[in-house]
């Protein structure tokens, strides 16, 4: 990841309303992290990427969850659903075999459900959003193994 990606990545992050985003991609790490308090945080001044993901990767000790690999995001804000209704099964769940064009999600959004088809044959390696759950866009959603 070069410096204008990171740039580009900071400034969408500080537009959305996320308050925390850590992404791992091989043997680079970064994490943003917004202060939502009345206190003022200090301003660092940019660091070459190399020493940002050093720091970032010795200042993150906590075992937070890695996004990394194969993503389905969300096309656009509003709220998931994993089910067609409240007592129905999960569309998926970790270790499914899916199909491009299967329906793996509802995504509400102006009080329309919207299904969210996989776009790709894959396997669900891991939900990551709770049910009912707000979600932005591009927001990851499963982490998945392409087939």
């Amino acid at each position: 990841m070069d410096m204008k990606q990171i740039k580009t990545l900071l400034q969408e992050f500080d537009a959305s309303t996320l308050s925390k985003l850590k992404i791992t991609q091989d043997a680079f790490s970064i994490e943003f992290e917004k202060n939502i308090g009345v206190v003022a945080a200090p301003v660092m001044a940019a660091a070459p990427v190399a020493t940002m993901a050093h720091a970032v990767a010795a200042a993150a000790p906590e075992a937070a969850p890695v996004i990394s690999g194969d993503m389905i995001v969300s096309p656009m804000v509003g709220t998931y659903y994993a089910a067609p209704s409240p007592d129905s099964a999960p569309f998926v769940k970790v270790g499914d075999r899916v199909k491009k064009g299967q329906v793996i999600a509802v995504l509400e959004a102006m009080k329309i459900m919207n299904e969210l088809e996989a776009e790709f044959d894959c396997e669900i390696l891991s939900v990551l959003v709770s049910d009912s759950q707000a979600v932005e866009y591009d927001m990851p959603l499963f982490a998945v193994k392409k087939l």
